[in-house]
């Protein structure tokens, strides 16, 4: 890819969005001082208010973008409400962005739990200790609630929360964007009409 921008040779049959994503996101690994893969996660509630918040992406590939919640907190209330997600990676470093909106699904059982039985043992139990999203009346509660469950799951395993696990976001539309000079910047997007129809591409006016 050119230093200046998005070029013809990405723009090709053969550079589908979500080849030029990984070689952007393994571009970012190397540039980004500090979690290349956070993301801003766009959802809406049922009366149409809209959320945002930043989260850490997962995994990406053709299936989708997956992130993991509780899904008793609000991006997952939400996400689970209406079943539909935008999100906006920036990487100030490359000044580059990308920005994805589509619709949404919880990932496999099988999936979560691999995820979960990687994540350290502190952020597995505070996963069962997290009301996430709820009022939480003093800092010690919290603490209280580590407690217990750090001494409820001393030894073994740690078991994934029933309510704790993924949503991957199949994208309808993903956008590329390029810093240039004089705001004339570089904007490419890959659209379909439903996540198994084919990309179309279209440079768009900065």
């Amino acid at each position: 890819m050119s230093e200046s921008g998005l070029t013809s040779s990405d723009f090709t049959e053969e550079n589908e969005p979500f080849a030029l994503f990984a070689e952007w996101l393994r571009d970012a690994t190397a540039s980004e001082i500090n979690d290349p893969n956070a993301v801003a996660l766009a959802s809406v509630d049922g009366d149409g208010m809209p959320s945002v918040r930043m989260v850490l992406l997962k995994a990406a590939d053709e299936r989708g973008f997956v992130i993991y919640t509780n899904f008793e907190s609000r991006k997952g209330r939400e996400l689970l409400g209406q079943q539909k997600a935008g999100l906006c990676f920036h990487w100030k470093s490359l000044r580059r962005q990308v920005r994805v909106r589509g619709l949404v699904e919880v990932v496999s059982d099988e999936e979560a739990d691999e995820y979960y039985a990687s994540r350290p043992r502190g952020s597995r139990i505070g996963a069962w200790a997290s009301k996430q999203s709820r009022p939480l009346e003093s800092r010690f509660a919290l603490e209280k609630a580590v407690a217990e469950y750090t001494a409820k799951y001393a030894l073994g395993e740690i078991p994934r929360p029933p309510y704790w696990s993924g949503f991957r976001i199949n994208p309808l539309t993903i956008e590329f964007w390029h810093d240039r000079k004089f705001r004339l910047h570089d904007r490419v997007e890959f659209r379909r009409e439903s996540t198994d129809a084919p990309w179309t591409k279209v440079r768009m006016y900065p």
